[in-house]
């Protein structure tokens, strides 16, 4: 028997699920640390802190914010999505390209930059708004390359049964799509729960606030410990979640052959008025923050030291492409498993590689240090520890690109490469490797991305002598000298953009091969 449910049935090849198991288990290394530090003090005191009203406020308010955060990324990436791949927007190609770019910026950043333009943000709403445009090109990029390989043919089927426009979008498209949208929803309710700076800029107590007051502060850490193993209850239950709303369900074609353009959708006279929400959200992520910045360069004058910003600037890239290759590299099992091996063994530890993501950066940080310094004493404070703390808490990001890029390709392909003789190796990386290329690049680029933008687990494991463009600009920013902070805002920007503009028109050629 041929096809994906047989192939979702076999047994899954050593070659893969070895390397599996190893990446899953040193993601699992923080919770080795967390449950020592939170019973150190005994299951009385675990009990009695999970039943306090300041817990139970804490929970609502962090699940407040993760709900209405991903919420709007959804809408927000399906719908800009829907715009630059299925309708014939004007621009929609370089709309494509802009609404990719908020990803480049750093939740504190814009965070500080907002607040510093309208103080009177601060707050759960200040929070929800920088969270929203800092994460929903996760949906978005997931999503578009998703949309660029549903068959046309089975959305002409539906219109030729009498279905509308509307109703093939929802019912037939965007289902073949969930996959990709599911995945990206996952990442943006794991980044809200785990994310530090947005929440610290607007001073709104969320469970990372907490726990990084706790640990920094050295009160109280079994405290914080046992609310970091709340939010690991939480990252399981989403990844529980993520897996029925996606189900066995993959992106699949009628016949063979290559994939015909999908037919665009005349906007006609609603045209402009499809205009109006990308150019309000990228005004809010892009225009405000850029002349608050401005502002910012124009008090720096002289005080810019050019040779400690090279440094910084350095170190920054260097350090964010091994992550990446790395990050990716260990992904790569895990992420060929979940797309074609389901079974329980799989999803079991595809959901434990999402756990660490769910954890607050500074716990992961935290664990590093006690590995470190006891099991790794020769690379503590070294830049291996560094990466291996990235590739911990990021590999996540690539897990779900990968996984959805090879769900896209078609396996009817592969095994006609078997049947001609190739090994499933050989088939594998001259078939379906190539179809899934993109989107195993995007994997990479969002860890890029992200370790470019990281900040507690650089701040507490970065070599002595070394700094990032996120340290520096955290450490002016922090005593509200802005001034300073400015150049190194400004690299960080100017960097971090370029593999944000080089991954979306990746992603929206490969739609223009589709749609053209």
């Amino acid at each position: 028997m041929s096809g994906p449910a047989a192939q979702t049935r076999a047994r899954p090849p050593a070659l893969l699920l070895l390397p599996a198991v190893l990446v899953a288990a040193c993601t699992l290394v923080p919770l080795v640390y967390l449950v020592e530090r939170a019973l150190e003090r005994g299951w009385a005191f675990v009990v009695d802190e999970l039943f306090q009203p300041r817990t139970a406020a804490l929970i609502f308010r962090s699940l407040m914010l993760v709900g209405v955060v991903t919420a709007a990324c959804v809408v927000l990436g399906v719908g800009l999505a829907v715009l630059v791949t299925r309708t014939d927007l004007r621009g929609r190609r370089v709309l494509a390209v802009a609404s990719a770019l908020p990803l480049a910026m750093p939740s504190y950043l814009l965070a500080y930059l907002w607040v510093s333009a309208f103080p009177q943000i601060a707050g759960f709403w200040g929070s929800a708004l920088v969270l929203t445009l800092v994460s929903y090109p996760l949906v978005l990029l997931t999503t578009t390359a998703a949309l660029a390989r549903v068959d046309p043919a089975q959305e002409e089927v539906a219109r030729s049964l009498g279905l509308g426009g509307w109703a093939v979008l929802f019912r037939v498209t965007l289902r073949q799509s969930r996959a990709a949208i599911a995945a990206g929803a996952l990442l943006v309710a794991l980044y809200v729960l785990s994310d530090f700076g947005a929440v610290a800029a607007m001073r709104f107590e969320a469970f990372t606030w907490v726990i990084y007051g706790a640990y920094r502060s050295g009160f109280n850490p079994s405290r914080a410990a046992v609310l970091s193993l709340v939010l690991m209850v939480f990252a399981i239950a989403l990844v529980v979640a993520e897996h029925r709303a996606r189900g066995l369900a993959s992106a699949s074609r009628i016949g063979g052959g290559t994939p015909r353009p999908a037919p665009l959708n005349r906007l006609g006279q609603w045209r402009w008025a499809a205009l109006a929400v990308p150019a309000a959200v990228l005004a809010a992520a892009v225009v405000v923050p850029g002349v608050e910045l401005a502002g910012w360069l124009l008090t720096a004058g002289p005080r810019w030291d050019f040779g400690e910003w090279v440094a910084a600037l350095g170190s920054t890239v260097w350090l964010s492409v091994v992550a990446a290759a790395a990050a990716t590299a260990a992904a790569l099992p895990l992420g060929v498993l979940a797309a074609r091996h389901r079974d329980r063994a799989t999803r079991a530890l595809e959901g434990a590689s999402y756990v660490a993501h769910g954890l607050p950066a500074i716990v992961i940080a935290i664990s590093m240090v006690s590995l470190g310094v006891l099991l790794l004493r020769p690379i503590y404070q070294r830049e291996p520890l560094l990466i291996l703390a990235y590739t911990v808490l990021f590999v996540p990001m690539a897990i779900g690109s990968i996984r959805a890029a090879v769900e896209s390709a078609p396996i009817r392909l592969e095994e006609v490469a078997r049947s001609l003789g190739r090994s499933p190796l050989r088939a594998f990386g001259g078939v379906t490797a190539r179809v899934a290329l993109p989107g195993i690049a995007a994997g990479a680029a969002l860890v890029l991305l992200t370790c470019m933008k990281e900040l507690p687990v650089t701040l507490l494991l970065h070599p002595t002598g070394t700094d990032t463009l996120a340290t520096r600009l955290w450490g002016y920013s922090s005593v509200s000298d802005y001034a300073a902070a400015a150049p190194y805002a400004a690299a960080l920007l100017l960097f971090a953009t370029a593999p944000t503009a080089i991954l979306s028109v990746w992603s929206t050629n490969t739609v223009a091969v589709h749609s053209d």
